[in-house]
């Protein structure tokens, strides 16, 4: 059931926080924008795990950690 709650919030919404927090991963971590703007989603709703096979598993950024299921 507390899988179905998560996948029924809400979406993260684009604020100019989330934007910014976009533009700084950017640029520390070297990311095109919009995989940034995905981890600033990420890190703004508190997820501790983001799963994409475009990204660097592994890789921490703050207190979310990047996972490839095809790995």
């Amino acid at each position: 059931m507390t899988i179905l709650r998560a996948l029924l919030d809400p979406p993260q919404p684009l604020t100019i926080d989330t934007h910014e927090v976009a533009i700084g991963v950017a640029r520390e971590y070297g990311f095109g924008f919009y995989d940034a703007l995905i981890v600033a989603a990420a890190l703004r709703a508190g997820c501790p795990m983001l799963y994409s096979e475009d990204l660097h598993a592994g890789q921490v950024i703050e207190r979310l950690t990047i996972h490839n299921l095809f790995r």
